[in-house]
């Protein structure tokens, strides 16, 4: 089968199109003939060899933590899939990732795929949509009524996390810039704030009850961003190479999110998608031996806000 990988960490040029032997799945997984995956900005930190630590792969590596596809082999003990469902998951980190014909997937982090939007597609939802998720209802936790400023909502965990917020009754403050203002709009943010062209801090009127920072901000700006939540108040930061600040003396929290994978928590998004609830954006559809210059793009900041998918078939 075909697959891209990296047999060494470095630039994007390190990413290879090549023939892999396709893999056969052991017990407690499936083998999933992939429709697609999509970039995670965490894919070029891998490659690069800045996660060795928290997310030590085995070279070579084929990238890839999003995956929607069709499961064609079962391993020994799996149960409640069948071959020919139709799946999405999010990969473990350190494994061998869906940029690939096939892959395997650990049968319990996969979840049936929405029917309402192309299979393909639905490989934007995994990895951003779970970190919407895990950043609001099990930190920011708001209710009706409360304010939420959502710092980075140009981006694609920022579209899901907007729809969510407003799902549940939050009055929806969100930060994006001139190309990506009308997106964040649509996704039923009350208020926009153009950070290109309006300090944030200032442009915030009254407290808010919680921050999602998902931008790679300086940590003065995130510092900043602090301030602006009510006592008792949280701030949910997925840099988390920059880690979030606690006023202990108002009692606001700061907490650093990494996301994990949820197969029940990616089934409850799933319903959402497919109860008119939820919308899947794709900002760009590119073939797998496309996938290093991609990589290219996103090291040159020419990549389009929103979410990008790789097909194996186009």
């Amino acid at each position: 089968m075909k697959a891209v990988r990296f047999h060494q960490y470095g630039d994007p040029d390190v990413l290879r199109y090549e023939d892999v032997a396709q893999p056969d799945p052991g017990a407690g997984q499936v083998r999933v003939r992939v429709a697609a995956t999509s970039f995670n900005p965490v894919d070029a930190n891998i490659r690069a060899g800045y996660m060795q630590g928290p997310i030590p792969v085995t070279l070579p590596h084929t990238p890839g933590i999003d995956v929607a596809g069709t499961v064609d082999a079962l391993g020994e003990g799996v149960t409640g899939i069948q071959a020919g469902d139709q799946v999405i998951g999010f990969l473990p980190m350190a494994g061998p990732g869906a940029a690939a014909e096939c892959v395997l997937a650990p049968a319990e982090a996969l979840t049936p795929a929405p029917k309402s939007v192309a299979l393909s597609d639905a490989a934007a939802l995994p990895l951003v949509g779970l970190t919407a998720w895990q950043a609001l209802f099990e930190h920011a936790k708001p209710t009706a009524g409360q304010r939420v400023l959502i710092n980075g909502a140009g981006g694609a965990v920022g579209g899901y996390a907007v729809q969510l917020a407003k799902q549940a009754g939050a009055h929806v403050i969100a930060t994006a810039g001139p190309y990506s203002s009308r997106r964040v709009t649509d996704a039923g943010a009350d208020e926009v704030i153009d950070h290109t062209t309006a300090d944030v801090v200032a442009a915030v009127s009254r407290p808010v009850d919680a921050v999602l920072n998902l931008a790679p901000v300086e940590p003065a700006q995130l510092a900043a961003l602090l301030g602006l939540i009510r006592p008792g108040g949280v701030l949910v930061n997925t840099t988390v190479w920059m880690p979030a600040p606690t006023d202990e003396e108002r009692g606001v929290r700061g907490i650093d999110l990494f996301v994990r994978s949820d197969a029940e928590q990616l089934s409850h998004l799933v319903e959402l998608i497919d109860g008119g609830e939820l919308r899947v954006e794709v900002a760009r559809r590119v073939p797998l031996a496309e996938l290093p210059a991609l990589h290219a793009d996103a090291a040159a900041g020419v990549l389009p806000s929103g979410k990008v998918v790789v097909t194996p078939g186009a």
